[in-house]
């Protein structure tokens, strides 16, 4: 089994060196007058759980190319790891494969690398910010990453990706209020979404929703495991609620790709 496991990633990063030497680029989805396409992706650094060691980027590449999204958060990235491979940034081969834009900041550094969070946007970033949150000593320290876009109508807004603590349900409330903290006085309309650890009716969901519109509120659809699903963990988060209409919200049924179902969203305003 290790033996196919070290072919079949070989043979991914094979694909990859030739899909960048030949300049193959994603096809671009046609931008949706006043409509926005948000995904949230917890990606498992983009290791099928089906398949352990190894790494499939173009599975992940293809989930987010044939969701349409305009703007993605993702969560588990790896930057040149031992277990990714030291010269591979994700975010980067991500951006390259569905040609959109990306920033990365680490959360942690990992087997020689980075771990961390990552966007995606099909708009030219202007501004980033990776902001530390609250972690009690001993757990693993976690970021909010903030990036301003203007769409094609001029409209600029803030998007945000973030991954909070699953150890500990202090340390993701405590993380929660620092990000509603940091937000409250954003002049910018908000859209954020990721991987938030904690169930509706939790305190970390409802230090959130108090600041925030979800774009699911009820009978939300669960979102992990990929096999059987019974949790709803992962979530789309706006800001204010008369800027934007949800027209959609669904889970993406992929279950090969990651051990997180992706969660998509399509916003009006």
């Amino acid at each position: 089994m290790k033996v196919f496991q070290f072919i079949f990633s070989f043979f991914l990063r094979f694909l990859f060196s030739a899909g960048f030497l030949f300049g193959m680029m994603a096809p671009q989805v046609a931008y949706t007058q006043n409509e926005l396409k948000v995904l949230a992706y917890n990606i498992h650094h983009a290791n099928p759980p089906s398949i352990p060691d190894s790494i499939d980027l173009p599975a992940i590449a293809q989930v987010i190319i044939e969701s349409g999204a305009d703007l993605v958060a993702l969560q588990e990235v790896d930057v040149h790891t031992e277990r990714s491979g030291p010269g591979l940034h994700q975010a980067k081969a991500l951006a390259d494969l569905t040609g959109m834009h990306f920033y990365f900041e680490k959360s942690i550094p990992y087997q020689g690398g980075e771990y961390g969070n990552a966007i995606l946007s099909r708009f030219p970033i202007e501004n980033k910010l990776a902001l530390q949150l609250s972690s009690a000593e001993g757990t693993e320290p976690r970021t909010l990453l903030l990036v301003q876009v203007t769409l094609p109508d001029g409209e600029k807004i803030k998007f945000a990706s973030t991954h909070l603590d699953f150890s500990s349900s202090t340390n993701a409330t405590n993380q929660a209020k620092d990000i509603t903290s940091y937000l409250k006085d954003e002049p910018l309309p908000v859209i954020m979404a990721g991987d938030f650890n904690a169930l509706i009716g939790s305190d970390a969901i409802d230090e959130l929703d108090s600041h925030f519109e979800r774009t699911c509120r009820e009978n939300c659809p669960p979102t992990i495991p990929v096999v059987d699903p019974n949790r709803t963990i992962d979530f789309i988060y706006y800001r204010p609620d008369n800027k934007f209409q949800v027209k959609e919200h669904r889970v993406i049924s992929e279950t090969y790709a990651s051990d997180h179902l992706p969660v998509l969203a399509t916003l009006v305003w």
